[in-house]
Parts: C-alpha cells; sequence; structure tokens
C-alpha cells in the first residue's frame, strides 16, 4: 500500500492510477489525515463504462433490466411514427432554413 499528498496526487495522478489499476491500494494524504483511497476495480467489474454504470444502476433499483433479452425498446414518436419518420422530417426542417 502507498501513500501520497494530495500535491503530489495532482502532478501525477495518471502514474498512481496505473499503480491502482495494477492492483494496488493508494491512500490520499492531506496533511498528515487520510482523506481518500485510490482503490483497483472490484473483481467483476465491467471495463467499459457504460456497462459499469448501466450494472450499478440495476442494483440500486434505478433501472430495470428487460425481461425479453434480445428485444429492441420499440419507441415510438409521441405521434404515433417511427424514429425514421422522426428523423426524416427533422432532416426537412433543417433543409428549409
Amino acid at each position: 500500500m502507498r501513500t501520497v499528498g494530495l500535491k503530489v496526487l495532482k502532478n501525477k495522478l495518471a502514474e498512481y492510477v496505473r499503480i491502482a489499476a495494477a492492483g494496488e491500494r493508494v491512500l490520499i494524504s492531506d496533511r498528515d489525515r487520510v482523506v481518500a483511497e485510490l482503490v483497483p476495480p472490484e473483481p467483476g467489474r465491467a471495463e467499459m463504462v457504460g456497462d459499469a454504470v448501466l450494472a450499478s444502476l440495476v442494483r440500486e433499483g434505478v433501472v430495470t433490466p428487460p425481461l425479453t433479452p434480445g428485444r429492441g425498446l420499440g419507441v415510438e414518436h409521441p405521434r404515433g411514427g417511427t424514429l425514421a419518420g422522426v428523423l426524416a422530417e427533422l432532416d426537412r426542417d433543417r433543409g428549409d432554413r
């Protein structure tokens, strides 16, 4: 385990992130007081940020995964149109300018 002060961390952030990514815990101090920890990702954590955020939202109950995998959302325009129709309408509107 390493310890680094805020001032040094600010100047060498990339180095300490690489250390944590390699599996080592880094204590961050401010005036000889531990204020935070930089830790490696938990085992099983998704590598891509979007996947990790989505998994976290599902765990917190903010998002519910679909019951049938592989089906699209089937989102329609509020006026009953399709996405393709809405985009075509948007292109026509922009062409008028």
